[in-house]
């Protein structure tokens, strides 16, 4: 036996009795999970030890765009040179350590909000580097586990898209829990300021009791249905939200401040109508505390979405929500009819006309709304379907 011959020529008179190929599929779940995240607007990138040729092909199976380069390749090519061709890279075969972490800082360079999954000891400076390590629970070392910010239990990349889609519907109802609060913190401030202003109430439109019972009573089952609200449909199909974006927008509070605006008006007009008709100043405070209550209850409605109508089947709320607001309007009742609540908050009974009229005025808040709703829904589809994105956005 020579080391340093052809060994080929050592192979004579054999027969083939077997070919075994190893194949180490995908996740079935994964094609569809890396296609939820395209239309989130997340970018998978596969970056592997793997021949490139088979990166290639795994890549094309999952759906994973871009094109196939090799680590040699990439460590050839200046930081300058990768940034431009970053956007057509999908895949980075036959990388060493140093490639996975270059990869996550220049992605990061790029204004990019980067996570990274791995392993192996060698992918622990890339989880370190990245915004979010994402280690294996079950394959992972103890080092790439200690370097990483999340372990995933079961190994499974579907699992990182359901928490992206659980954390944005968390988001998403933290969201209508303040502009519920926002909305009806203005109308609380501007109430006050256009009583004393127009010199409506005696300028104290509420009292401290009342107060509280709005707060506490009314306001306190309607704030708990928007923060547990079901999850909102297609909020996967959204683009992410750029890096460093208020929490509410400049848009959002000009029109949190108009909702505020259209209550205000409604309860001081609710207190005059019922003064200059009834004559009486306990009906008068009454409506003013009802139709302010029942304006709070549509903005709680209409503060689940700000795009589509409140007029829809998918807008009603489960059950379970649903019967929150129920709580809350029972509410607005009692207080204006059993006698030791009327005692104790200075409240009348309302007939019939007394409370269309604060019935009506919550109603226009929501006219206002759906109005609004409909010039963002036409505006929405004059837009060019490719708009392009943030260059930073968080999953």
């Amino acid at each position: 036996f020579n080391p340093g011959g052809n060994l080929l020529e050592l192979v004579q008179d054999l027969t083939l009795l077997a070919m075994v190929g190893i194949v180490d599929p995908p996740r079935s779940e994964a094609k569809a999970a890396i296609a939820e995240c395209r239309s989130a607007g997340i970018r998978v990138r596969m970056i592997t030890g793997d021949h490139a040729t088979t990166a290639a092909a795994i890549a094309g199976e999952l759906g994973i765009e871009g094109r196939a380069i090799t680590g040699a390749e990439f460590a050839a090519m200046g930081d300058d040179e990768l940034l431009t061709q970053l956007p057509d890279i999908g895949v980075v075969a036959r990388v060493a350590p140093e490639d996975k972490l270059r990869l996550v800082r220049l992605l990061k360079r790029s204004a990019n909000v980067v996570a990274m999954t791995g392993d192996g000891v060698n992918d622990a400076p890339a989880l370190k580097a990245a915004d979010i390590g994402v280690a294996m629970g079950i394959t992972g070392t103890e080092v790439s586990k200690e370097a990483a910010v999340m372990i995933l239990t079961d190994d499974n990349f579907a699992t990182i898209v359901n928490a992206v889609d659980y954390g944005r519907n968390l988001y998403d109802n933290l969201l209508k829990y303040l502009r519920f609060q926002m909305a009806t913190l203005v109308a609380y401030i501007a109430t006050f300021i256009g009583a004393g202003i127009f010199a409506i109430a005696g300028g104290i439109p509420l009292t401290p009791l009342q107060i509280l019972w709005i707060n506490m009573v009314i306001d306190i089952p309607i704030a708990v249905a928007l923060g547990f609200d079901e999850p909102t449909s297609g909020v996967m199909g959204r683009p992410p939200r750029p890096v460093g974006a208020p929490v509410l927008s400049r848009a959002n509070w000009v029109r949190l401040c108009v909702q505020g605006l259209v209550m205000t008006v409604g309860a001081l007009v609710a207190y005059q109508l019922g003064d200059t008709q009834y004559d009486d100043p306990v009906v008068a405070a009454t409506m003013l505390l009802t139709a302010l209550s029942l304006s709070h209850l549509a903005v709680g409605l209409l503060a689940r979405d700000q795009h589509n109508t409140i007029f829809s089947r998918a807008a009603i709320p489960g059950p379970t929500q649903l019967r929150r607001y129920g709580i809350a309007l029972l509410a607005i009742i009692l207080v204006t009819t059993i006698g030791f609540l009327q005692r104790i908050f200075d409240t009348t009974e309302l007939n019939l006309a007394q409370w269309g009229i604060c019935i009506g005025i919550a109603a226009s808040l929501v006219v206002i709304e759906e109005l609004i709703k409909l010039i963002i829904r036409r505006r929405h589809r004059r837009r060019p379907a490719t708009e392009p994105q943030p260059a930073g956005a968080r999953i």
